[in-house]
């Protein structure tokens, strides 16, 4: 019930508009400010008073073009609101002094400073200011010492699992000496040359004579050079993270290679936001997964809450994001296997990996085990590994052909439908042995 004091009361035969209502509701309305003197309006008033005329008072031609143009003022306000904010830094006019703090106590200023860079590289241009543009054309001058350099190393450690310097995230005397200084001047001096074409680049890596080798190990080899930093051979390591979901989605045929837009929010254990919440009041409190093609993207657009990162990335050695990490750490732990084996979005993508198999990979279970295999390792499977992955099949169709429960558990993990043309049992037993498929070391390992 209504409690408390009536302030103004009317009635009338017909439905108020909106815009009627909020004049109703607002605490000054137009009549008072017609009342007022006219040359004392605030610009607020005139504009509500004029709002007014031409919505109820002006002729019905006026009224109906300020109807439309409400319309498309409301139509670009939304368009604004689309356009992502850009964050500027504007410099200010007369540069704030700034001084060194003894013990960083704001109240006792020590000696004057200005903006620079270090002594030991090369100075920043004579006779303009030192602000932000000039600083980063300092970065990219081709006599740079060292933003090439850093630059390459980095694309280089992407394809090799290490870079020319180990350190990249220290080029200073503390760093390690790059294996191959002329490897790395050179690599430096093409990437200015061409224009710092992050393209060409990464196409003269891949194209190398180093990166197409074998990661095959020859005899005593390892012994002599256990982290391949002499490149006698090609580069092997595990897939990071994202790549090691993307991977599997991609041979699944689920993956959603869309470009840009927001965030997604793929399968995670439920609670895990709500053990972690803070209130109502806060953002991010409560895990709603995506729905349809969303929970299936690229793994970089993924919602990354910092207090409860994804746990299947973080898993694989994604970093927490709590601070800038350079160089990730590669481990090989079991849990990275039960997460393969057991996670919703490599259990979906093993039965849409097998349902594919079942309609594109051949007419007899030979050929669909070699597609299945070269789908997630791009290679035929030797004779003994198709003997163990037939015989997996074999075991696992006689098992669900007795167990129509088990069959349906597993077939319902995941939202992508079923295809209703294939047999439950027969697809429950290809989901096992391509979930085995993904889960093999050569699976999640570039070499």
């Amino acid at each position: 019930p209504f409690k408390g004091q009536l302030d103004d009361l009317r009635i009338y035969n017909r439905a108020l508009s909106e815009d009627e209502i909020g004049q109703l509701a607002i605490h000054y309305p137009v009549r008072n400010i017609l009342s007022g003197v006219t040359g004392k309006r605030t610009k607020d008033e005139a504009t509500r008073v004029r709002d007014y005329f031409l919505t109820y008072a002006a002729p019905e031609r006026l009224r109906t073009l300020h109807a439309e143009l409400k319309v498309l003022m409301k139509q670009r306000e939304e368009l604004e609101k689309a356009i992502p904010t850009a964050m500027v830094m504007a410099e200010m006019e007369k540069p704030r002094e700034t001084f060194v703090l003894a013990r960083g106590d704001y109240r006792n200023k020590t000696e004057r400073v200005g903006a620079g860079v270090p002594a030991v590289l090369p100075p920043l241009a004579e006779g303009v200011a030192p602000n932000r543009l000039v600083l980063a054309k300092w970065l990219v001058d081709p006599a740079h010492p060292l933003t090439a350099r850093v630059a390459v190393n980095r694309y280089w450690e992407m394809y090799f699992g290490h870079g020319i310097v180990k350190t990249a995230e220290d080029f200073g005397t503390r760093g390690e000496t790059p294996t191959h200084p002329e490897l790395l001047d050179w690599l430096a001096t093409e990437f200015v040359r061409t224009k710092w074409d992050v393209r060409a680049m990464q196409r003269l890596i891949v194209t190398s004579a180093a990166y197409r080798q074998s990661s095959k190990l020859a005899p005593g080899l390892h012994e002599k050079d256990p982290e391949n930093r002499l490149l006698a051979r090609g580069p092997r390591f595990r897939l990071p993270a994202e790549m090691v979901r993307d991977n599997a989605l991609a041979a699944s045929g689920l993956l959603n290679d869309r470009v840009g837009g927001p965030s997604v929010f793929p399968y995670q254990p439920e609670g895990l936001w709500e053990e972690l919440a803070f209130g109502d009041g806060f953002s991010a409190q409560s895990y709603t997964p995506s729905t349809g093609r969303d929970l299936h993207r690229r793994s970089m657009y993924t919602f990354w809450k910092r207090t409860s990162p994804p746990p299947a990335l973080t898993t694989f050695d994604a970093p927490d994001r709590e601070k800038c990490t350079v160089r990730r750490a590669l481990t090989n732990t079991p849990l990275q296997a039960l997460v393969l084996l057991n996670d919703p979005t490599y259990i979906e993508a093993a039965r849409a990996l097998a349902e594919r198999t079942l309609r594109e990979g051949g007419e007899n279970s030979a050929a669909r085990l070699a597609y299945a295999f070269r789908l997630a390792t791009a290679r035929q499977p030797s004779v003994e590994e198709a003997r163990v992955l037939n015989n997996l099949l074999r075991q696992q169709t006689a098992n669900y052909r007795r167990d129509k429960k088990a069959v349906s558990e597993l077939l319902h993990i995941g939202e992508s439908p079923i295809d209703p043309k294939l047999a439950a049992a027969e697809l429950a037993a290809w989901t096992t042995v391509a979930s085995a498929i993904l889960n093999l070391d050569e699976t999640i390992t570039k070499e």
